[in-house]
């Protein structure tokens, strides 16, 4: 049976106005779910329902809601196959890369469990006697979380974990093309323990969000949003909350590049390409954009490229596969516009390009009736191409050339994307030139563009983000707000920088 979707505010089914079919882009014609969009009205009264449960959530001493957190990742910890397979149906990620991402749940689950017990102040000497200085972390309130269905179950545990744990209550609105893996994820986090209204699950298109979200953050019942998705989204998420004073947490697209120095293990760097480049489809935001390979490596690094991409197995997503299909129709039919930017200059490797079918099979693989594209490296690509300067979401990579290694990181910062990047060396010299010089948030040394840990700070710059890390414990600052108190027990009004002991040097003095 076709599961039935809806948002839930307040620990209550809320109604819908339209209604969102979830189809597995595997199997096309197979409904995963049907999903009841809300409208504005219903975004902004779950923000006001959550400021009304956040008073109570944050009286909750940390310790005990570091304990929820904990009981959170064992029960994911024990869904895990279930919610993994639940990935793989609705959006075509690979089973083993699915269970990978319900794994970077429970890790960011163990790491946070004991942070509630090191949500730290300081005590801070004061410049006058009798009296005593503090600093605390309190809760900004109500957090407006935006994800994508890329990573529909990992990256929204960046932000709810951390936000929940801090003490405050959560709107979160995922991608529709997405919702039965959130709507599965939101209930074991109900499950935990968590009181009603303390995370909410909003369904909605995005105009209605945006509109929602605008009424919520002039209401006062949104103190912090969080948004992943493309950077033309971030841009008007960003002025919407710098018109009501407040700082987004933005993670964005990237252009992410691999620069193949004259001494790098080649076979190490088609490995990375490979992955980087075409796992999940191309479709992460750290998936490689553009290879920089040195002229003297160029051409063996291509036709080593190419052959490992026409070795590897794209197809059914439950099987041992590199890729599976595009997340949704919507994902194909931009995929298909990039694919225009390919230019007579270019040289497309290793053969085919556009949509798997029988007319246009990869081997024996005909795609059925699924959103399976030909994965592309396109060689000779130049600075001033669509295909370097701006972010391709799918099976797409770009080769270009560079002589010295000045030049490499310009191409590499050239886009003004900077999440992620790789160099591949084996002179720890330029692996240090490149960090000092990359604008990326994110450097990797021989490993590929994408893959990160739980406990390290994620995020970019530039296109890429404004500055704001998820995970790790960089991510508090996202959800805290630093509160300084002063206590003077002397008896008397003391005046800083005023009513200080002046001890006076002789300044004269010489040996």
């Amino acid at each position: 049976m076709t599961r039935q979707i809806v948002s839930v505010v307040g620990g209550k089914d809320a109604s819908s106005a339209a209604t969102y079919r979830s189809v597995n882009p595997a199997r096309t014609g197979e409904v995963v779910a049907d999903v009841g969009l809300a409208d504005a009205d219903t975004f902004a009264a779950a923000c006001r329902t959550a400021k009304e449960a956040q008073r109570e959530w944050a009286k909750v001493p940390p310790p005990v809601r570091g304990r929820v957190i904990a009981s959170i990742g064992r029960l994911v910890e024990a869904n895990a196959e279930s919610l993994a397979r639940l990935v793989t149906e609705e959006i075509g990620k690979p089973y083993a890369e699915a269970l990978g991402e319900v794994r970077e749940i429970v890790d960011t689950c163990d790491f946070f469990l004991g942070e509630g017990r090191r949500l730290y102040g300081q005590t801070v000497p004061s410049e006058m006697p009798d009296k005593n200085l503090f600093t605390f972390r309190t809760p900004v309130g109500v957090a407006a979380v935006i994800t994508a269905g890329n990573f529909p179950v990992a990256v929204p545990s960046w932000y709810l974990v951390p936000a929940l744990l801090c003490g405050n209550a959560v709107v979160w609105k995922p991608a529709e093309y997405a919702a039965a893996s959130a709507y599965a994820m939101y209930r074991l986090f109900v499950a935990a323990g968590l009181p009603d209204g303390v995370l909410n699950i909003v369904f909605a298109e995005g105009a209605q969000t945006f509109e929602g979200l605008e009424r919520a953050l002039g209401e006062g019942t949104v103190h912090k949003v969080g948004f992943t998705g493309s950077s033309e989204v971030g841009r008007r998420i960003g002025e919407l909350t710098g018109r009501h004073l407040q700082s987004a947490c933005l993670e964005l697209g990237g252009k992410n590049p691999m620069v193949v120095m004259p001494d790098a293990d080649l076979d190490l760097a088609v490995e990375g390409a490979l992955f980087a480049g075409f796992g999940t489809a191309g479709q992460r935001c750290t998936s490689l954009g553009t290879v920089i390979a040195h002229e003297s490596v160029h051409e063996e690094f291509v036709e080593r490229f190419a052959r490992a991409v026409r070795e590897a197995r794209i197809g059914d997503p439950t099987q041992d596969v590199l890729a599976g299909p595009l997340l949704d129709q919507r994902f194909a039919d931009r995929y298909e516009e990039y694919l225009t930017w390919i230019q007579p200059h270019h040289r497309v490797v290793p053969g085919s390009v556009g949509r798997i079918s029988r007319d246009n099979p990869r081997g024996d693989f005909t795609g059925d009736d699924g959103l399976y594209y030909h994965p592309v490296v396109v060689d000779g690509v130049r600075p001033t191409d669509r295909l370097f300067l701006e972010e391709t979401f799918g099976p797409i990579v770009g080769v270009t050339g560079f002589q010295t290694f000045d030049e490499a990181v310009e191409l590499a910062n050239l886009p003004g994307y900077g999440l992620s990047s790789s160099i591949y060396t084996t002179d720890p010299k330029h692996a240090f030139r490149f960090r000092e010089g990359v604008s990326a948030g994110m450097v990797s040394v021989n490993n590929s563009t994408s893959g990160a840990e739980a406990h390290l700070p994620f995020g970019g710059n530039g296109k890429s983000g404004n500055g704001s890390r998820q995970s790790g414990m960089w991510v508090l600052d996202q959800f805290t707000r630093w509160q300084a108190m002063n206590w003077d027990h002397s008896g008397r009004l003391q005046k800083a920088q005023m009513d200080v002991v002046d001890i006076t040097p002789d300044m004269d003095f010489r040996l």
